[in-house]
């Protein structure tokens, strides 16, 4: 059995009766908690994907980028002959779904509308270079500033 020695300080030591005096157990500390870093983002589309059924395809989400991907198109042979279409290889490469279509492929990209294509080209850009999908704005009427996610929603939705 431990007994705590008292002095004026307050408990000094722990004083086992067989092994006499003994220094205070270090306190225990938990090990901070694991940093979870967001690897994909949803989105919805300004228009969507129309496929050959008709269907439109609004919602999908993107991963963030590797440096595979970002090597792998320079030997496509579609971006050596058009080095316009490095973004459309890179994007089949990180849309990981759109609507119910789980196989992005490059030419899915290739039909999207021109905003839906403007619109993953940027949120491509923030969520590797700048890590998510928030934008800071000010309104135009009460000068108040605010943040708005980016990636999704009708116009005038955050």
């Amino acid at each position: 059995m431990r007994r705590r020695g008292v002095s004026a300080g307050g408990l000094d030591t722990l004083v086992d009766p067989v092994d006499g005096p003994q220094e205070p157990a270090a306190p225990v500390v938990a090990p901070p908690a694991p940093v979870r870093l967001q690897t994909e983002f949803t989105f919805q589309l300004p228009r969507g994907y129309v496929d050959e059924d008709g269907t439109v395809h609004r919602h999908g989400s993107m991963r963030l980028a590797t440096a595979r991907d970002e090597l792998a198109p320079l030997v496509d042979l579609r971006v050596k002959q058009n080095p316009a279409y490095l973004s459309i290889v890179l994007l089949s490469l990180v849309v990981t779904r759109l609507g119910t279509i789980t196989q992005v492929r490059a030419e899915v990209v290739e039909r999207l509308f021109a905003s839906d294509l403007a619109f993953l080209q940027d949120l491509y850009r923030r969520i590797n270079a700048e890590g998510h999908t928030l934008a800071e704005v000010t309104c135009p009427s009460c000068e108040s500033v605010f943040e708005v996610d980016l990636a999704g929603g009708r116009p005038g939705e955050s």
